[in-house]
């Protein structure tokens, strides 16, 4: 497995990627192929893939608020989960992060999903129970 940037090229494998992973996405907005190629444009290396071979089995985007670093988007594809692959996007997003001097990373994990909780868990990541997360939308697809 190796952990490479992704760019604009990479959109349809990231797009087949979140879809087999099951991971919900905004394609109208912030994930609509032209919000991407902004993003990417304006933080190249906050876009991370890994790669078995030619093929994306692994997806995270790191961003950060200027205090705190966020892995957002992490998914691999079923057929590769239990190998390393989530760990490594987790650990190269850290550095990516650090090199920012980020000290503080962050992630929003549904309830439900059991797996990736104990993930972050074993990554060191401590589960806050006592912070409730507001957001509001300009739309339904932002």
């Amino acid at each position: 497995m190796e952990i490479r940037r992704l760019t604009i090229e990479n959109y349809d494998q990231i797009i087949r990627l979140w879809i087999k992973a099951e991971l919900s996405f905004e394609e109208k907005g912030r994930d609509c192929k032209t919000a991407m190629a902004v993003q990417m444009k304006s933080s190249p290396d906050f876009f991370l893939g890994a790669y078995d071979g030619s093929e994306l089995v692994g997806v995270a985007i790191a961003s950060n608020d200027g205090r705190k670093g966020w892995i957002n988007r992490l998914a691999v594809d079923p057929d590769h989960r239990g190998l390393g692959v989530a760990k490594a996007l987790i650990s190269e997003s850290e550095k990516v992060l650090r090199k920012l001097d980020i000290k503080i990373f962050c992630v929003l994990v549904d309830d439900f999903n059991v797996a990736s909780k104990a993930l972050f868990e074993k990554c060191g990541y401590i589960e806050r129970r006592d912070i409730i997360y507001f957001s509001k939308r300009d739309n339904a697809e932002a």
